[in-house]
């Protein structure tokens, strides 16, 4: 199996280090369930017309230590549903890393990619050669390879399928849920 290279316009770019997550959609709106009532509120602190320039495949750029504070998942859930398809950061928050990857959204980290892109380059990440391209200048930057766990979910599109291919590839039957 193979994950499709992504590529999209950068659409933000987190200047902070250590960015606390909750901050996309606001702390007082983390317990919104309604996914288009979340997604009205996305980045407004930011950039009140965020939620309409946002298009289908776009990333966002972050710094290190991204998604630092509780891993909740209100703003990235707010993210997808508005198309953004992955972050590139220079590095991620342990715990943000590991449940966006276990929901099968794509993490990059890539360090030097806030120096090379400024907001709406355009970016592609190709899995394969371990590269973001920062498609005008066609500078590239390496960046850290997945595990082979990590890449498998995420090929499979979240941690639960992972976990079902690989019963189904070993003959067993997976628990109902």
């Amino acid at each position: 199996m193979s994950m499709p290279n992504l590529q999209g316009r950068a659409a933000w770019i987190f200047e902070e280090d250590d960015f606390d997550i909750d901050l996309i959609v606001g702390i007082k709106n983390i317990k919104i369930t309604d996914i288009h009532e979340l997604a009205a509120v996305t980045m407004t602190s930011y950039d009140p017309a965020f939620a309409a320039s946002v298009k289908k495949g776009d990333l966002l750029v972050g710094g290190h230590n991204f998604g630092y504070g509780h891993p909740h998942y209100p703003a990235m859930r707010a993210m997808r549903h508005l198309g953004v398809a992955g972050v590139i950061a220079e590095s991620f928050s342990p715990g943000f890393f590991r449940g966006e990857i276990s929901m099968g959204f794509p993490l990059v980290t890539c360090p030097g990619i806030r120096e090379i892109t400024s907001r709406w380059d355009e970016l592609k990440v190709d899995w394969d050669a371990s590269t973001v391209t920062h498609v005008a200048s066609g500078r590239s930057l390496p960046f850290e390879r997945l595990s082979s766990v990590e890449r498998g979910t995420l090929e499979a599109g979240g941690f639960i399928p992972y976990l079902k291919a690989r019963l189904a590839r070993q003959g067993e039957t997976p628990a109902a849920a």
